[in-house]
């Protein structure tokens, strides 16, 4: 039985739980799947029993509560009829004393909303002090605990005391179509995309709420002084939906560099933005791993990112200098920035063998994992 809020593609821990389903129902386990979304191809599953929770009103405070309370009675019916069976819980989700993934760890996310109105602030500490709560009462709950990451794995032990011997790192999986880029992959994105095919291209691909976690702040307030320099050619394009995109479009307008910086909403193209792009950027103040930059990666697009995202711990030595140190500084940005374009090609060179290895691990390896360990841990 799988407890999480959807299994489907347009979410990295979606894509999680959606490798994970698609890999016990190959092993011939039937499945029981409680979420707000699941996609139609394992929806129409035989093996598969769907529990689908709706949120009121669109609330994701109020569907997140009700997910938890519908999953933790079919859970218990389940238990009690199939003894044997094994529960797997996302975070705070649903408090379950079994399998807990935890895919973020709301203790060690503070909100940062300088920028948001004054309900939304209100609001935010109210669900995140909430959040906290069922998170803490979750994972003390859980037999065994799967981090993203080892930052995710130190973030429950330091913050929440989760003993140590309960929490197994298991890195995300990388979709087959991620390869490397092709000339007429390019060459059409680019169209697409109406850019010049000469002319570089960065990206950034993150939700845009009222918050500045993914650091759309910090990426703005650098673009503008990098674009103040008639030395700086490169173009940005933003891809990502939520509340705050038109506010945050009237400040790129206010700044004078629309024409430099486009954003292009929410989409559900990113393979293709990867193609066009030649190098991404994500100054996110707190990430858990990062699919986002795993993606570009795959694709053999370089990719700068903050030290406080958990796939930074998979960049080698050589990478080091695209990695932020203070995802809130404006000059670290800057600086990296412009190494990245002093040597365009050669960073493009750079970051192959890490591609290549990310390539290598699929999501079907991923799951694999996930079972073995279950499979062979002894109950703390």
């Amino acid at each position: 039985m799988l407890i999480a809020g959807g299994f489907h593609q347009h979410g990295g821990m979606d894509k999680a739980n959606s490798a994970l389903a698609e890999f016990l129902l190959s092993r011939g386990h039937p499945l029981h799947l409680v979420a707000h979304q699941v996609a139609a191809c394992l929806a129409a599953h035989p093996r598969i029993a769907i529990t689908r929770v709706e949120r009121p009103a669109g609330s994701y405070f109020l569907g997140d509560w009700i997910l938890g309370l519908r999953g933790k009675a079919i859970a218990r019916a389940t238990v009690a009829q199939f003894p044997r069976a094994r529960v797997v819980v996302n975070g705070g989700n649903c408090d379950w004393h079994d399998i807990n993934w935890a895919h973020s760890v709301h203790h060690a996310w503070p909100p940062y909303d300088d920028y948001a109105p004054l309900w939304f602030k209100l609001k935010s500490r109210i669900d995140k002090s909430i959040a906290r709560r069922r998170e803490r009462a979750a994972l003390i709950n859980s037999r065994i605990v799967i981090a993203n990451s080892e930052r995710t794995r130190q973030d429950l032990i330091t913050k929440l005391r989760v003993p140590a011997q309960k929490i197994h790192t298991i890195y995300l999986g990388a979709d087959a179509p991620l390869g490397p880029i092709t000339t007429g992959e390019r060459i059409a994105a680019r169209a697409w995309l109406g850019k010049d095919a000469e002319r570089p291209l960065a990206v950034f691909v993150g939700a845009l709420g009222f918050d500045t976690n993914k650091g759309i702040d910090t990426l703005l307030a650098a673009w503008r002084r990098l674009c103040a320099s008639p030395d700086w050619d490169v173009d940005l394009i933003v891809a990502g939906g939520g509340r705050g995109v038109e506010s945050w479009r009237r400040r790129i307008e206010q700044a004078g560099i629309a024409s430099r910086m486009t954003m292009l909403g929410f989409t559900d193209r990113v393979t293709e933005l990867l193609a066009a792009a030649d190098v991404l950027v994500s100054p996110v103040r707190y990430e858990a791993y990062g699919l986002n930059v795993q993606e570009a990666l795959c694709r053999g697009v370089p990719a700068i990112v903050s030290a406080t995202a958990g796939i930074s711990e998979r960049y080698p030595a050589q990478l080091s200098s695209l990695i932020l140190r203070d995802p809130a500084s404006v000059d670290e940005l800057v600086e990296c920035l412009l190494q990245w374009r002093a040597a365009m090609a050669g960073w493009k060179e750079s970051v192959k063998p890490l591609a290549a290895e990310l390539r290598g691990r699929s999501w079907r390896d991923m799951a694999r994992e996930f079972v073995a360990v279950v499979e062979n841990t002894t109950e703390i």
